[in-house]
């Protein structure tokens, strides 16, 4: 599917954080204007793929659109042969711009329309599009918790809807530009346990393990509020998300559960549900990688996990380290968190990128064993 397993991800997040604080983590790690750097060193390490993000606020203008940013990645990539994702909304949106307004769907899919139609007119493909990352978790932040904007509280179930009926509506706005284009479902796949043996806590953790966790890719598949829109070709690849975070007890989400916990599911079991709830769908792990020393034991973990997939026949086509780059928190943007293949340095005005040399050998020996047979 991708031209390596391996995919990097740079990430793109944008938006308001908790504080009111306009964030852009593109321009923050200088991926806009150290690309070439940067592609150069995921080639050095045999990736040849990556997720990258279109920053709606800065290509959707008030009566225009402006490409700038976008064609510095287009050119870039192929410059260096780096096959491409795109993420579309990645948490920012254009400043006015209201989600729960009757402005917002039709803004979106004209620009994800608009979108593809440059990208198909000025690169090769194949053409990879999220439509809208994480929704389940930017509903539940940002219309929940009041955690991104629009800062909203009690109204994370809304919002999800209306996230899922954007993202129908402008996956066809795509496909009449793109027919041949692919759809990379992002969302994560989380777990809890109950704190209790009681009855009404082991139906909420079921509740929440069978179904919430669900919601937005049984939407896009039309198996839930099929007025929507959704069918099973939207859904499409199933992205999945995983983190040391995804897993806690219930109501508890500030505290994970470690991995010698009784309770932890394994990382190929929660992706085995995936598979056997979507069956016939492709799927790769979209975001994940640990923090610090951490971070080489974990590629570790996962690539043992994938090993054991893939010797089950369950399609799993690619794992996206993600971040490949080290990067500020979003809500305290000076706290710099090393959780990439590469640590950022600030050294004569421009972030060097140091290379985490303990994750970059696992790395090597994960792709030893599960890039086999791949050109």
């Amino acid at each position: 599917m991708f031209s390596s397993f391996f995919i990097a991800g740079f990430e793109c997040t944008t938006g308001f954080n908790r504080h009111g604080q306009w964030i852009d983590q593109i321009a923050a790690t200088r991926h806009d204007v150290q690309i070439d750097e940067d592609y150069r060193l995921l080639r050095k390490a045999g990736i040849r793929a990556a997720r990258e993000g279109v920053r709606w606020r800065l290509v959707q203008k008030r009566f225009y659109y402006d490409f700038t940013t976008v064609d510095i990645v287009l050119k870039a990539a192929r410059r260096h042969n780096i096959q491409l994702s795109y993420d579309l909304f990645h948490f920012g949106y254009p400043e006015g711009l209201n989600l729960f307004s009757s402005d917002f769907i039709g803004r979106f899919v004209d620009y994800c329309g608009t979108v593809a139609l440059h990208i198909t007119r000025h690169s090769d493909g194949p053409y990879c599009f999220t439509l809208i990352n994480e929704p389940s978790y930017f509903a539940w932040a940002a219309g929940e918790m009041g955690l991104f904007a629009p800062h909203v509280k009690g109204r994370g179930s809304e919002l999800k809807i209306r996230l899922i009926e954007a993202a129908i509506r402008a996956s066809q706005a795509i496909l009449d530009v793109c027919p041949e284009a692919r759809f990379l479902t992002v969302d994560p796949i989380c777990r809890v346990v109950a704190p209790d043996d009681s009855p009404e806590e082991v139906r909420a953790a079921e509740n929440f393990n069978n179904e919430v966790v669900f919601q937005s890719w049984d939407m896009l598949a039309g198996r839930v509020r099929p007025e929507l829109g959704g069918s099973p070709e939207l859904l499409d690849i199933v992205g999945v998300n995983y983190y040391w975070t995804n897993q806690w007890v219930l109501n508890r989400p500030e505290t994970p559960l470690e991995e010698d916990d009784p309770r932890y599911c394994s990382l190929g079991r929660l992706i085995c549900s995936v598979a056997e709830r979507y069956p016939g769908n492709e799927i790769i792990i979209t975001e994940t990688s640990h923090v610090g020393a951490r971070r080489s034991g974990w590629l570790n973990r996962v690539a043992d996990e994938a090993e054991l997939l893939l010797n089950s026949n369950i399609p799993l086509r690619g794992i996206c380290i993600y971040p490949i780059l080290g990067m500020p928190e979003w809500h305290e943007p000076d706290v710099w968190t090393r959780m990439g293949l590469w640590d950022l340095i600030r050294m004569d005005g421009c972030l060097e990128r140091v290379c985490c040399r303990p994750m970059l050998a696992a790395l090597r020996n994960a792709q030893r064993r599960l890039e086999i047979g791949r050109s």
